[in-house]
């Protein structure tokens, strides 16, 4: 049985580490949580030790965005071509998501943690589905941090998914092919579930651990603006050093967003 809707913990002082400015903190982080299969093989562990470890490393991941006031965090558990794994890997996967979600429910209810899911959920078992729908509903008024976790997600089918429903509107004649712009092609994305007045569904700051250099199909229409960070680290062994590293470079980073500043040179 689901919790009980709550209203959201309260919002607590933010102590933020020596280096990093509230000002210039990301609002929304995305992560391409990559390494932990070759993290478990570097130790002679089974690759399921290496998924174990890396769900740690993402409620440490989510506590830190907590404590340091970052409002929205997307983090990328499973993709849609991960489905052609083999059958072993996908089920205990699948399982696994389902325990995170069940596990760390409690703590989400008491801290303020708002769960979205977005993805194909059609091919998720139906146990998943239904424990992703309860933790949903249980926290939707939750406001201290948006946790979205992607499963069976692919960007360009989330793409290809808003052009339907736009011309599924166009084809009603509840819209005008003129009249589609970039906002509201936004709005038909499934991230569009974490924007709000406070936060945005397009990421300041993607960060892919593992050391690969590409965002494999994850929120590319999202990213169009982003700042990325690439880390050696293996995502199991990510943790509060390298998070700090990564929003230490966002920080130095100037976003101009195709702008140039008045005082640049031409």
């Amino acid at each position: 049985m689901p919790l009980s809707n709550s209203t959201s913990a309260p919002a607590a002082e933010v102590l933020l580490p020596e280096g990093l400015r509230s000002e210039s903190l990301p609002r929304h982080v995305a992560l391409v949580m990559d390494g932990n299969s070759r993290w478990a093989a570097a130790r002679g562990l089974p690759p399921t030790d290496g998924h174990e470890h890396g769900m740690r490393a993402l409620m440490r991941t989510v506590r830190l965005c907590r404590a340091w006031g970052i409002r929205v965090v997307t983090a990328f558990g499973f993709s849609l071509e991960n489905w052609n794994r083999p059958k072993a890997e996908v089920d205990f996967l699948m399982a696994l998501i389902e325990r995170f979600i069940n596990d760390n429910l409690a703590e989400f209810m008491r801290e303020g943690t708002r769960l979205r899911i977005i993805g194909d959920r059609s091919r998720l078992p139906i146990s998943v589905q239904k424990t992703a729908r309860d933790a949903e509903e249980a926290t939707r008024n939750n406001s201290r941090l948006d946790l979205v976790l992607a499963i069976s997600y692919s960007g360009r089918m989330d793409i290809v998914q808003a052009c339907r429903k736009l011309a599924q509107k166009v084809d009603a004649k509840l819209l005008r092919p003129e009249d589609i712009d970039e906002s509201m092609f936004a709005d038909e994305l499934q991230t569009s579930c974490a924007a709000d007045e406070s936060s945005s569904s397009c990421p300041d700051l993607l960060i892919r651990t593992s050391g690969e250099l590409r965002l494999s199909n994850f929120l590319l229409w999202q990213s169009a603006y982003s700042e990325l960070f690439f880390t050696d680290t293996l995502w199991p062994d990510f943790g509060e050093a390298q998070y700090l590293q990564a929003l230490t470079a966002f920080q130095s980073r100037d976003r101009r967003f195709g702008a140039r500043k008045h005082n640049a040179a031409l």
